[in-house]
């Protein structure tokens, strides 16, 4: 598939914008994942703990690889607690409980290796070079990895960290308002699984926050425009997430949900929708990217931009039953 170029390819500082690729799978257990990264891509292994793994090195930096469970993973903040200098005692009683601990997660992670999926978390690549990067996907499926469609159990996704084009209000706002309008069309090309679908991870946006963004009168400032986020989306489960970008413009922002340790404070947009498709040979990030680099193009172009939200309010204010109407239809079509 040829990679497409988004109508905005480089940052505010001039230079590509960098895609970052995070993907579950069943199948295949970190330290494994970590070998085929490392073949491929010529990195230097390092094992941070038994299934919490690096691969350094490589020409895009660092890839992580781990079991998706924190419980599967030593404590940070127990590792760098500093024991007592004045005591022998406290110095043998920390130790013992730091082994005791570490001995205990890597148990864990033994049984439910093969329960929760192992992660791949890419470090940002130009987008420009996203085909370079696709070869990681045929290489996990020739070492037998499993993505969302192997089985009904399997909520797997693949979660695109798009780098930001600029970072005013107008141009998020766009982006937003683009994603909202194309949501619909992007679950329909994906066909999201069932699984998925029912797990919280990727929900989609309130009716009325959507109602709101998209009326032509919301104009807001930066400020407002993160606080109506929180106001109606004070969660990590959005299909597109904002809350990392906003953790990075306001660093100071008193809400909760910006200073959690799961949120890190990035200039990306957090697009967590796609399936991992690694069932069909031709899937991978470009695909994906292809889909995202349509919510782009809307977003670039003012005046269809405008005519589709205000298409979108026109139709949201018609009487119930036409709604219904339509609902009914668009359903029986799927």
């Amino acid at each position: 598939m040829t990679l497409q170029a988004p109508p905005n390819r480089l940052n505010s500082d001039g230079k590509v914008r960098r895609v970052g690729v995070e993907i579950e799978f069943a199948g295949l257990p970190p330290h494994d994942t970590a070998l085929v990264v490392r073949d491929l891509f010529k990195g230097e292994l390092n094992v941070v703990s038994p299934h919490r793994l690096l691969v350094e090195g490589t020409r895009w930096g660092v890839f992580g690889i781990e079991l998706d469970t924190q419980y599967a993973h030593p404590d940070q903040s127990l590792l760098e607690e500093q024991a007592n200098q004045d005591s022998e005692w406290e110095r043998h009683r920390r130790q013992r409980r730091l082994e005791f601990h570490q001995k205990t997660r890597e148990f864990i992670g033994d049984m439910v290796t093969g329960l929760v999926p192992t992660e791949l978390i890419c470090p940002p690549v130009p987008w420009n070079e996203l085909e370079e990067l696709d070869t990681i996907f045929q290489a996990l499926r020739d070492q037998g990895a499993k993505g969302t469609d192997a089985s009904l159990l399997y909520g797997f996704g693949l979660h695109l960290n798009l780098e930001v084009a600029r970072l005013d209000v107008d141009y998020l706002l766009a982006m937003l308002r683009a994603y909202l309008l194309l949501a619909h069309w992007l679950r329909d090309e994906i066909k999201v699984d069932i699984t998925r679908e029912v797990l919280p991870h990727a929900n989609p946006f309130p009716k009325e926050y959507a109602l709101k963004v998209l009326d032509s009168r919301y104009q807001p400032d930066l400020a407002s425009f993160i606080n109506d986020y929180l106001h109606y989306n004070a969660t990590r489960n959005r299909e597109f997430d904002l809350l990392p970008l906003f953790a990075y413009l306001c660093p100071e922002h008193p809400h909760a949900m910006l200073h959690t340790k799961l949120i890190k404070p990035r200039p990306t947009f957090h697009y967590r929708l796609p399936n991992a498709q690694l069932s069909q040979p031709e899937w991978g990030a470009v695909v994906e990217w292809n889909r995202w680099v349509e919510v782009e193009k809307l977003a670039a172009d003012t005046q269809l931009l405008q005519a589709r939200c205000d298409e979108y309010i026109a139709k949201q204010n018609r009487p119930f039953m036409m709604r219904l109407k339509d609902k009914l239809k668009t359903w029986m079509r799927r």
